[in-house]
């Protein structure tokens, strides 16, 4: 049973959420302030986090800052703004995806069994495993390591740069990225996919003046380079 940590001080909300996940087989813990999320996470490692951003004692972007450098699963964001700032804030400091409020239960199961099944290690062994020069991808074991060393990723960035490995020297459109990584048409103001690129870019020393191992290709997209990790 997978298992959820919902963050949510509404707790009407809260009731119904844990009411609707568990109906569907989902394992629910809810916590009423940011605060406590810290210390939970030091004895419990849920299989995904849905965190409000108003919340007592800590907001959800502070918390997000200071869990997601150990916790790399799924991430998604409850808010009741529908506003730009909001959800590319969360993007930038690792959400894998935001949700706004009031939402349709049965969006919020399809976006939860998504976030899920896309961090589900894989089990098949046909070619799981990409390597070029000095950096090592194990779709597997679901681990990148770059000049010897180990980088942590997410569940959604080591999506993305699965995607874009298994297509390496070909342009990946925006709107592909965003259909396959999200789940949801691209309707060309959405920049999600520029911040999850431009977060994989730093966690892979790439130059975010000049990138030469994720390249932007004007008007269309996005460029895994299979030589520039020498």
């Amino acid at each position: 049973m997978k298992q959820v940590l919902l963050v949510e001080d509404d707790k009407r909300l809260a009731d119904l959420v844990e009411q609707f996940l568990t109906h569907h087989g989902i394992k629910v813990t809810v916590l009423e302030r940011g605060d406590l999320v810290v210390d939970y996470l030091k004895h419990h490692q849920p299989d995904l986090i849905l965190l409000d951003i108003m919340l007592p004692g800590s907001d959800g972007f502070s918390i997000i800052k200071k869990i997601r450098q150990t916790f790399t699963h799924p991430i998604l964001f409850l808010t009741a703004k529908d506003c730009d700032f909001d959800h590319v804030t969360g993007l930038e400091l690792g959400a894998d995806d935001y949700i706004i409020k009031p939402v349709e239960p049965h969006v919020l199961l399809a976006r939860v069994n998504n976030a899920l099944r896309r961090a589900a290690p894989v089990t098949n062994d046909n070619s799981q495993e990409l390597n070029f020069g000095q950096l090592h991808i194990n779709n597997s074991m679901r681990t990148v390591s770059l000049a010897s060393e180990n980088v942590i990723l997410t569940s959604h960035e080591f999506e993305l740069l699965w995607l874009l490995a298994n297509k390496a020297g070909e342009v990946q459109s925006r709107d592909y990225i965003h259909k396959t990584m999200i789940g949801r048409e691209y309707d060309g103001f959405d920049r999600s996919v520029d911040v999850r690129v431009s977060r994989l870019r730093k966690k892979l020393d790439d130059d975010l003046s000049a990138p030469t191992r994720i390249i932007t290709v004007w008007g269309k997209g996005y460029i895994f380079s299979p030589t520039a990790w020498d």
